[in-house]
């Protein structure tokens, strides 16, 4: 809880942190600017994940990863709350990237390893933490927010450290009591000559990627917008080499690289839908600053508050999720069908933006009803999406490569992210209404792709539901 409340707390005021003028307390970036180095953030957390299960699994164990973890992300914030500029800014990125990537993929794991194999509160566990996720992601943009956007942006970064700091507390004491003594231990430990190859595999990259900037430098190319453009074709690389290996392996079962294939289908339609969803933190947090009326109803609304609007619709629609598919049992669609149907939903999502542009133009400021909608569409599409995307690649992943293909789900954000941060920079208020139109189209596209694919990817899928 504590961890999502720092990081949403400071995302949630991260954009206008980043273009509001040095006047207003902000660091002057230009609005395109601003949300590219947004989702290029967003990228390199997820894409960092896949760091953090292999050192987890390999090196320190997941008790010790999550609280470097820990310590990382708030020493990251409290590079924010410090007024040294963009240098500050990078920093805190750099740090809150590395922390979060070693948290995330390990604090799941380790709820799971509160229980017994046979323990009846399993479920329960599980139900209750996502919970204090959705309560940390939901509370932070209301308190973060109003104290960073009404009085000072680095207060606002501070609070997000503090809740991290207490979020560590609570863990060091609390893991000492109720964690098991294996999660002090890796899974799958390195022997010596694997240390070696993996110092010499990381320095290799190291160097290479060193090279490709001191290139871009030499050529006079090096600047933040072509860096971001470095750091998005990794992002989308990387799964690309990822998918290449499980499906030339000669570990993997031919049943298994079908599997991959169906598999493939899936991740390209998470990408897209997460490419849409977390625009909510660039896009129209953009659109929420400049475009809607923020007096409602005699509230004053603050735009970081709209971060809020995530959390808040999970929350309201997990349950009747749930319900719906425990009472349809085995007559649910399909995986593939129900991606198909979530990418419908998260077109409808941006075609309810077209609407508000193409009535009152773009000097206009909208009711903050249209953002609620949008928001309130999209989130339908990601009960459709995440949580069996999450079910999928488990049953999905050759046996050789199971941990590996966790990593995937991680990676179809990044890749999302990856490619928002190119696609945002688009975002102006000349071409609004084309820009909300054609992502809608991108992705009312893929769904009915998907849907037409549904009946080969059940069969690539050989029987798993």
């Amino acid at each position: 809880m504590w961890e999502r409340f720092s990081y949403y707390g400071m995302r949630a005021i991260l954009i206008y942190y980043m273009y509001y003028s040095i006047s207003k307390g902000g660091l002057g970036f230009d609005q395109a600017t601003a949300a590219s180095v947004m989702s290029i953030y967003g990228s390199m957390v997820y894409l960092s994940s896949v760091l953090g299960g292999y050192l987890s699994d390999r090196v320190w164990g997941s008790r010790r990863t999550v609280f470097i973890g820990g310590i990382l992300i708030m020493f990251g914030h409290i590079a924010l709350s410090v007024p040294a500029g963009r240098i500050a800014l990078f920093i805190s990125i750099l740090l809150i990237v590395l922390g979060t990537g070693l948290l995330k993929p390990n604090v799941s794991e380790m709820v799971g390893g509160l229980y017994d194999a046979g323990d009846t509160r399993r479920d329960s566990g599980f139900t209750i933490f996502v919970f204090g996720i959705n309560l940390g992601s939901l509370v932070a943009p209301l308190l973060v927010g109003w104290l960073g956007m009404s009085y000072n942006f680095h207060l606002g970064f501070s609070l997000a450290a503090i809740g991290m700091f207490l979020g560590l507390v609570q863990y060091w004491y609390g893991g000492k009591k109720y964690l098991s003594k294996d999660s002090l231990y890796p899974t799958d430990p390195l022997e010596p000559g694997d240390m070696k190859k993996l110092g010499v595999r990381t320095a290799i990259g190291v160097v290479a990627f060193a090279l490709i900037v001191l290139l871009m430098f030499l050529l006079g190319s090096l600047n933040l917008n072509n860096f971001i453009l470095l750091l998005s074709i990794v992002a989308i690389a990387t799964p690309v080499v990822y998918f290449t290996i499980f499906l030339t392996s000669k570990k993997v079962t031919t049943t298994e690289r079908k599997h991959v294939w169906a598999y493939l289908g899936l991740f390209i339609a998470a990408a897209i839908f997460w490419a849409i969803e977390e625009q909510g933190s660039s896009v129209l947090a953009l659109f929420a600053a400049n475009q809607t009326n923020n007096h409602f109803l005699g509230l004053h609304i603050l735009p970081s508050w709209y971060q809020m609007l995530n959390p808040l619709f999970i929350l309201i629609y997990t349950p009747f999720f749930a319900a719906m598919w425990n009472r349809w049992g085995k007559k649910q669609p399909s995986s593939p069908a129900k991606f198909a149907t979530g990418m419908l939903f998260a077109g409808a999502s941006y075609l309810i933006m077209v609407i508000p542009v193409v009535l009152f133009g773009t000097d206009a400021k909208v009711s903050p009803l249209w953002l609620v909608g949008s928001w309130a569409v999209v989130e339908i599409a990601e009960l459709l999406i995440s949580p069996i995307g999450l079910s999928v690649t488990t049953k999905l992943a050759p046996k050789a490569f199971q941990s590996q293909m966790m990593s995937m789900w991680f990676l179809a954000d990044a890749a999302g992210q990856a490619v928002n941060a190119q696609i945002v920079k688009l975002y102006t208020p000349e071409n609004q209404a084309a820009y909300f139109m054609g992502v809608a189209i991108v992705a009312i596209a893929a769904g009915l792709i998907m849907f037409a694919l549904v009946k080969p990817i059940k069969n690539l899928m050989a029987g798993i539901k």
